[in-house]
């Protein structure tokens, strides 16, 4: 997925180079708008995770885009900063496990190996590439506060950020990259898993200038009451570098 973002970006940009090239006398204007952007992108971990739910460090991440308004606390060199914008997170399984399709008379979503799915004929012919469930988000951070020691030009100073966070699962699957008697695919279970609809938390930034080494921490489960793999909640955090003023 970061690929294909970065695919993206690099093409936009060699687009936009291009026409720059053959219309020299146009200028071009950036449009003037109001705060700025953010982009996150770190690694998550389950505290208190359930019984083989064994995961990947470099395939369980996250990616944030986000939007910022700034409002500058009178003559300080604080700031109050609300925004919003979406994240997308990936926790990658090592042991070939998957959450089971159906719940179970706990009304649990249990961890199961990927061959055991009735999708698959025959855990003989089966090879597992690559085990995640996903979940996206829009997410709102109606309370951030933030130290910049040169307010006036934010880029060329320390900064450091304190805030809460508020998101709503908008979409989430597992998904299974599989080689079965030959014949490579991918099979997606596009449902909640018993995954939490409704997540709030706290983070904190510190940086200089456009850069910023992020903590989000989620004070509510990652799975709905008993929902979870053993009727476990499990908690989540995040842990990366962000680029911002975009």
């Amino acid at each position: 997925m970061i690929r294909n973002y970065l695919a993206i970006t690099l093409l936009a940009f060699f687009i936009f180079s291009a026409a720059q090239a053959q219309d020299k006398k146009k200028k071009a204007y950036r449009p003037d708008i109001p705060g700025y952007f953010m982009i996150d992108f770190g690694f998550n971990n389950g505290q208190g995770r359930p019984a083989y739910f064994n995961q990947g460090f470099w395939g369980s991440r996250t990616l944030n885009v986000y939007y910022h308004y700034p409002v500058q606390i009178g003559n300080s060199k604080f700031s109050y900063n609300p925004g919003g914008g979406f994240a997308f997170e990936r926790f990658k399984f090592t042991n070939n496990y998957t959450l089971s399709e159906l719940v179970g008379a706990d009304g649990s979503y249990d961890l199961v190996q990927v061959t055991q799915l009735p999708f698959f004929a025959s855990a003989a012919s089966v090879s597992v590439q690559k085990s995640m469930l996903v979940a996206n988000y829009f997410d709102l951070m109606p309370v951030e506060f933030r130290f910049d020691t040169n307010p006036k030009d934010p880029s060329s100073g320390f900064n450091m950020a304190v805030g809460g966070r508020v998101g709503f699962l908008i979409e989430s699957h597992t998904k299974i990259k599989y080689t079965e008697n030959g014949a490579s695919g991918i099979y997606k279970d596009k449902q909640a898993h018993g995954l939490n609809q409704l997540r709030y938390g706290v983070y904190t930034r510190v940086g200089i200038g456009n850069f910023n080494v992020f903590w989000q921490y989620n004070l509510s489960p990652y799975f709905s009451g008993n929902s979870g793999p053993s009727q476990t909640g499990m908690n989540t955090m995040t842990i990366g570098i962000s680029l911002n003023g975009l």
